[in-house]
């Protein structure tokens, strides 16, 4: 039985928030201010705190905060009836589940409340599994609990009993030197170097000294001998990242070296012998390259014995709230921060991104979020959203299209009339069901109703006849 607060300098809204709600089989405690609520909240702990925003003395926004301090998995609502863009972004901001204005109906808030209980048994659950799974989400620096992620994880410990070559495969972002580095440290060669190289940041007239040394004098600037990468791997496993990126002439040289085990450096004559497993990764589609002659196909074959395909993140967005958990504990240590949680509508914010630039891309975004937070915990106005809006509208079906006048526009104004105007769209499609127009727009109930109070769009629903009663 979830237990909530109810707080109103007004008794007939308390009374009548009381009375709904103990008929729901809610635990219910009332607060006729602010101050109360705080001192209450200094003793007790609330599932869900329903508040209004406008009372004497200490406002509901004080409730808030201080309530996301104390206890910061407490759900809050707030409600007024002078709602207002901007207290609304401000509540939104420092945590609030939703902010409804009043008048509301009951049966509306009965939604809101159930959803609000719901999303915080979601986020208490997802912080149990973790807690349960942290030995196998954070396997050698990887992190994550997807059926995706957990194929990969069983299968490193049999790939690394191997001696064959693997290609790791997916986007950029998606963690594949992680695998390569749990290869390894599984793998018989623990003991001896891992050696890394991005192909694509080395340059084509330097890339086939760095992989195999120059003798002293084999071309401008070699003023003395040196070795190369293959041999610093040596009984050890060598890491080429990018591998798609290697011209022609260095991957028929490598193919050799891979064939033969030798090779001879820049200038050179004399064959060296070494012991080295190679393990590769690209963002592109490799067979398309072998078929366009961009890369050999006999190169191919021998460095794809072993595939294995990181997935990128829009694919296992439930691992979204753990990774970004795990990067908010790095970073906060890192800076000396005391900033342990992520709030929920932030949380939300993050799951609905696509994240193009997938895990590195999210590690950005939270050592960002933390360095510039100034709470204990991460809000939304930290995350930089406005890098994150996408350049073009789109829906299921159609995108939309804007042409830009020759005298210029305001950015601000037309992407906000869109958005009103695609709300009110929603909204009569769906004959006023808000829950089926957020289904409709692809976002969530609690982030639909933040952009109706953005633009008033709240509407002028009657409170019901229990309400008027008890006035």
């Amino acid at each position: 039985m979830a237990s909530i607060l109810v707080v109103d300098d007004e008794h007939s809204m308390r009374e009548f928030l009381e009375i709904m709600l103990h008929k729901e089989g809610y635990q219910v405690a009332t607060a006729a201010g602010g101050g109360e609520a705080i001192n209450i909240l200094k003793k007790e702990d609330f599932d869900l705190v329903i508040t209004d925003i406008r009372m004497k003395e200490t406002d509901g926004l004080q409730v808030l905060k201080k309530c996301k301090e104390l206890h910061p998995n407490t759900v809050v609502i707030m409600i007024s009836a002078y709602a207002s863009t901007a207290t609304a972004v401000e509540a939104m901001k420092w945590g609030a589940y939703d902010y409804l204005p009043k008048p509301f109906k009951v049966k509306e808030i009965k939604t809101v409340i159930q959803d609000a209980l719901a999303t915080a048994q979601s986020h208490e659950s997802q912080e149990k599994a973790a807690a349960d799974t942290a030995s196998a989400t954070h396997y050698h620096g990887i992190v994550g609990e997807s059926p995706e992620l957990r194929k990969i994880l069983e299968l490193i410990p049999r790939v690394a009993a191997a001696a064959s070559n693997v290609l790791i495969t997916g986007e950029s972002g998606t963690g594949k030197e992680l695998i390569a580095k749990a290869i390894h440290r599984e793998s018989p060669r623990k003991d001896n170097p891992f050696v890394v190289v991005n192909c694509g940041s080395v340059p084509e007239t330097l890339i086939e000294s760095e992989l195999f040394g120059h003798k002293k004098g084999s071309f401008t600037g070699a003023t003395a001998t040196r070795s190369g990468l293959f041999e610093a791997a040596h009984q050890g496993t060598l890491f080429l990242d990018e591998m798609a990126e290697l011209p022609p002439p260095v991957q028929v040289k490598l193919l050799r070296a891979v064939q033969e085990k030798t090779f001879k450096m820049v200038g050179g004559s004399e064959e060296i012998s070494v012991d080295v497993r190679i393990i590769s990764a690209t963002n592109r589609e490799l067979e398309r390259e072998v078929m366009d002659g961009m890369f050999r196909e006999d190169l191919y074959y021998r460095l794809n014995v072993i595939n294995i395909h990181m997935p990128p993140l829009r694919e296992r967005p439930d691992e979204i709230p753990l990774l970004a958990q795990h990067f908010l504990e790095k970073y906060s240590d890192q800076m000396g921060k005391d900033i342990r949680k992520i709030s929920a509508y932030a949380l939300d914010l993050l799951k609905s991104y696509n994240f193009p630039g997938n895990i590195r891309e999210l590690e950005n975004i939270i050592e960002r979020s933390v360095a510039l937070e100034a709470s204990n915990i991460v809000l939304p106005d930290s995350l930089t959203l406005s890098s994150f809006k996408q350049t073009q509208v789109q829906s299921k079906t159609e995108s939309v299209s804007l042409t830009m006048p020759q005298e210029g526009i305001d950015l601000d104004n037309v992407l906000g009339q869109l958005e009103k105007d695609l709300l009110e769209q929603a909204l009569e499609r769906t004959r006023g069901a808000k829950q089926k127009a957020a289904e409709l727009l692809g976002i969530s109930f609690r982030s639909f109703r933040y952009r109706l109070a953005k633009y008033g769009l709240g509407g002028d629903d009657d409170v019901m006849e229990e309400e008027k009663k008890a006035e």
